[in-house]
């Protein structure tokens, strides 16, 4: 497997939309590149367009989920919050993996900061990785709330910040752009 030259660390973060899009852009360039992309998302439950997209890239470009729900995390009874705690957990464990043996080039955490918000996984937990990470591997978390101590670990932040957005209106996601 070919490998960056340097490996930076990337938050997209903010209010606005387009933080998994850029995520999955950057990823594409990557990919396209010849080199091996991992996005891990979490969270996310519902049938998106970029899972469809990625599936065409792969082996280059692999998906995985973890904590899938459908509704918000603080609507869910114990057990559930449990459940999305372990399979949080189990991401944390694979993104680990890939940064120890090296199978990827670039490791997107798509929602890692609500996950980090909600508390599932403490701020430590995902600071010890991105300092840990090898020295080629590029690294991309998204998600509104990007706590500051990851804000400065980081080598690029960009914060989407919503302006004016079609929910304000009733207009809620729509098949093939929000989703």
């Amino acid at each position: 497997m070919k490998k960056l030259e340097r490996g930076l660390i990337h938050i997209y973060t903010g209010d606005g939309k387009g933080k998994t899009t850029a995520a999955v852009g950057q990823g594409t360039r990557t990919s396209g590149g010849g080199y091996k992309v991992l996005m891990t998302q979490f969270l996310k439950g519902d049938d998106t367009g970029e899972l469809y997209s990625i599936e065409k890239m792969a082996p280059n470009f692999e998906i995985k989920r973890y904590a899938s729900i459908k509704n918000f995390y603080r609507n869910l009874d114990e057990a559930g919050r449990q459940r999305v705690q372990q399979e949080a957990q189990e991401g944390i464990s694979l993104i680990k993996e890939a940064l120890e043996e090296e199978q990827y080039n670039l490791i997107i955490m798509d929602e890692i900061m609500a996950v980090m918000y909600l508390e599932i996984i403490p701020v430590e937990v995902v600071i010890n990785l991105l300092k840990n990470k090898p020295e080629h591997v590029e690294m991309i978390l998204t998600g509104r709330n990007a706590p500051e101590e990851l804000i400065q670990l980081a080598d690029y932040v960009t914060e989407m910040k919503m302006i004016k957005h079609p929910f304000q209106q009733g207009i809620y996601a729509r098949k093939g752009i929000e989703s």
